[in-house]
């Protein structure tokens, strides 16, 4: 990799980068801890955390990855003072990915059969715990999913990622304006509007904070390098702080309006919001079997949940074999198909964790999913956030001065030298509070 790659175009960085967060977070996980957390004040929340704490760690993800011109595995290394330690979160990030695919890309697959079944008509016995113990649904959408993946990464840079990211993101784009429109006219959408969008103060509390934080660092993939690998793919011609909030503003549009959808549609037809996992799958097939015209909606929703999936799968698996291919100097051909292997192994644990190979590493019901998640999504993510905070502000890792030249390097909006508390000391002291609070108040049993 003796020449870095680069993409083509701003608009290549903007919506790699918010294909990469866009995904299973917004459309599949968000709507389902929304209404796990009692709506509007898990939004509250969301939305804070984003802009105080994501905001600033996506900028950082950013200026770390242009400044080294590296893979997430060796930019702390590259950037870091001699003697330091820093560059061993590199290789934890390398993990975090892999962690993140291990269990991603079984989700990305039920995805892709829903939307089989339904362009097929073949609805009737769907149903989403009958699928995930379905080994042959389950290995054979993870198969599909994985391969389809690496095929595009195989090819160069911009003739594989980033023109197949433009299509579907338009896509995704088009299909949720029309679905949400559609959703917002069935009767009774009032109600799911006002549990969706009006905050509850009763329900304010720290767990729901922790889901709210967690979520946010989710849906972003920042903490793991899942961001910064696009950092090191683009020039300096444009501002870092602007290109993060186009980045967060379109990623939160997807998740509000993947709300837009579900909520008033669940209420239109007197469905459980808190159902959990299943509220995307259970839940809205049964929206599209009582509505006129259901299984074409239902087709179009799908196709949207397999564009959004897909997106990120994309994006974490071209991290990883960003970083892969740092390591070993392989040809891009030759490292998809490595890591597509491996990758297919791990997340067999969880397609085959439902049947087959059960382990319940938590309470009784839970699974290797429930593993998988915890790794990344209640540890690697906001560590990997305050870590990052840490070695950009301090003087003992990259430092604020360099932090602040290479985000406002370009045109754009600049970071202004007050926001140093931000950053320095706010970012990571509200990261370590909440996620030692997540810790003590996890529910191991």
């Amino acid at each position: 990799m003796k020449n870095r790659e680069r993409l083509g175009s701003r608009l290549g960085f903007i919506m790699l980068s918010a294909g990469c967060a866009i995904g299973c977070g917004n459309v599949w996980k968000f709507p389902w801890m929304c209404g796990q957390y009692g709506g509007g004040s898990f939004m509250v929340l969301y939305i804070l955390f984003l802009a105080v704490l994501g905001l600033p760690v996506l900028i950082m993800e950013f200026s770390v990855g242009r400044a080294a011109q590296t893979s997430p595995v060796k930019m702390f290394g590259k950037l870091e003072k001699k003697g330091s330690r820093w560059h061993i979160w590199g290789y934890v990030s390398l993990f975090g990915n892999v962690a993140l695919m291990a269990f991603y890309t079984v989700v990305a697959g039920w995805m892709l059969y829903y939307f089989y079944c339904f362009a097929a008509g073949k609805t009737q016995s769907l149903g989403f715990v009958e699928m995930t113990r379905n080994t042959g649904i389950n290995v054979t959408a993870l198969t599909v999913t994985i391969a389809a993946a690496f095929l595009i990464l195989s090819f160069d840079l911009q003739s594989g990622l980033e023109r197949v990211t433009k299509v579907m993101m338009i896509s995704l784009l088009v299909l949720l304006l029309i679905l949400a429109v559609h959703s917002l006219m069935l009767p009774s959408a009032k109600e799911g509007l006002s549990f969706y969008l009006v905050p509850d103060l009763s329900k304010f509390n720290g767990e729901v904070a922790v889901g709210a934080m967690n979520q946010a660092f989710f849906t972003l993939s920042v903490g793991i390098g899942g961001m910064a690998i696009f950092g090191s793919y683009i020039d300096k011609g444009h501002s870092l702080a602007g290109e993060a909030i186009h980045v967060i503003v379109l990623d939160t549009l997807v998740a509000v309006i993947a709300g837009l959808i579900i909520f008033p549609a669940c209420f239109a037809y007197k469905l459980e919001v808190t159902s959990g996992p299943s509220l995307l799958f259970d839940t809205m097939a049964n929206v599209f079997a009582h509505m006129p015209g259901g299984r074409w909606w239902g087709t179009a929703f799908f196709l949207f949940m397999v564009f959004a999936a897909m997106s990120t799968v994309l994006g974490v698996c071209e991290n990883i074999l960003a970083m892969v291919r740092e390591l070993t100097g392989w040809s891009r051909p030759a490292g998809s198909i490595v890591c597509g292997i491996v990758i297919w192994l791990l997340s067999l644990t969880t397609a085959l964790g439902f049947s087959v190979w059960k382990f319940h590493p938590f309470s009784p019901e839970s699974t290797w999913m429930d593993l998988w998640d915890f790794i990344v999504s209640t540890n690697l993510l906001p560590l990997g956030s305050m870590i990052l905070a840490l070695f950009c502000c301090s003087r003992r890792g990259w430092g604020w001065d360099r932090l602040l030249e290479e985000a406002n390097e370009g045109r754009g909006l600049k970071i202004g030298k007050w926001l140093r508390p931000l950053f320095q000391f706010i970012v990571p002291a509200g990261i370590l509070i909440v996620y030692v609070y997540g810790l003590i108040s996890y529910k191991w049993h």
